[in-house]
């Protein structure tokens, strides 16, 4: 059969020297076929521009090679180092995606699709279980898989970071650093993310008989400008604080520029921390001591359970949650070039 450059499968097995049926294989993503031969098969359809069709292979397969992605605010760098990540690996199986940010126009259109069969699966890289979008893919049992946020009642596949240990690792740095009076800037509860980095933190808090002020939290919006408006709110108490943990980089983003614009020095008078470690965190000019996801693992783990879900829809669900390291950085002590890695444990 022809792609839509005009190339048959035929055409890719002579190039590639294998068989026919081995060129399906490739591109149906079975794992029986050995790297190499995969490579060079993927190599060969780029030489000749084979691109197989999408409609003759759901036709066959009734599969469509698409998979939907849920992401929240893109503005966040967290979603879209998730996005690029997701990109490459779903690439890499030859499959396409469809992109849908809920927090902006992309909700209707994402639950259309699911409940016209028009995806394969979907991946939710940001869910809360009040989610419109994640309830149609339940109503319609779509193979789905959350990565990054997750929902401890729901029985789906699921690969995250350890959270609470993140934020209790934040907290045992602090005190442990003689840190005595601690800011918190968080966001909403609704998020699992938010709910396990604050449990951690405070759990640490408490076990070393420390109590976090009222006075000195506060809950907002994930933005780069409520970070920076929250900062200064603690910065204008009479009492300010001598630290301050951001629940996501985004918010300690925003926390490091309303401390500049406060005239209050950066680690000097007040250190900052976040969490994720997206890629601005390391930039020399910002230098963010935070908490590091493995943002690639988490999506290759959750590219293969909706793989291995597609395959064998009766697998019994997949909770996978990896270890977290801190990445301390000028934000709150001078480290090596790059930030030096503590294990959060």
């Amino acid at each position: 059969m022809k792609s839509k450059s005009g190339a048959t499968s035929k055409d890719l097995a002579r190039a590639a020297g294998v068989s026919q049926a081995t060129v399906s294989r490739v591109f149906r993503g079975e794992a029986s076929v050995n790297a190499d031969t995969r490579e060079r098969v993927l190599e060969a359809a780029r030489q000749i521009d084979y691109r197989p069709n999408v409609l003759a292979r759901a036709m066959r397969t009734s599969r469509l090679g698409v998979i939907g992605v849920v992401v929240a605010r893109l503005s966040n760098p967290l979603y879209t180092e998730i996005l690029c990540a997701l990109n490459e690996v779903l690439a890499d199986k030859e499959l396409k995606v469809v992109l849908w940010d809920t927090e902006g126009t992309g909700e209707t259109a994402a639950i259309d699709s699911i409940s016209q069969s028009l995806v394969d699966g979907v991946i939710f890289a940001a869910v809360t279980r009040s989610s419109p979008v994640l309830e149609e893919a339940i109503r319609s049992a779509a193979p789905l898989v959350l990565i990054n946020r997750t929902i401890d009642d729901l029985s789906c596949d699921q690969v995250s970071s350890d959270n609470r240990a993140g934020g209790a690792a934040v907290a045992r740095y602090l005190l442990d650093h003689g840190r005595t009076r601690i800011g918190f800037v968080s966001g909403s509860m609704e998020v699992s993310t938010v709910r396990d980095r604050e449990a951690g933190f405070l759990e640490e808090l408490e076990r070393r008989g420390v109590t976090l002020e009222s006075s000195l939290t506060r809950r907002v919006p994930f933005s780069h400008e409520s970070g920076r408006t929250a900062m200064q709110s603690l910065l204008d108490l009479a009492d300010p604080p001598d630290a301050v943990f951001c629940a996501n980089d985004l918010l300690a983003l925003g926390a490091l520029d309303g401390a500049f614009e406060a005239g209050v020095r950066v680690p000097e008078d007040c250190w900052v921390v976040g969490f994720d470690d997206v890629e601005q965190a390391s930039w020399s000019t910002l230098s963010l001591t935070t908490v590091r996801q493995p943002v690639r693992k988490i999506v290759e783990d959750g590219v293969a359970l909706l793989l291995e879900r597609l395959a064998e829809p009766e697998l019994e669900p997949r909770r996978i949650v990896h270890p977290v390291d801190m990445m301390i950085r000028r934000s709150t002590a001078r480290a090596r070039k790059g930030g030096q890695k503590d294990k959060a444990e």
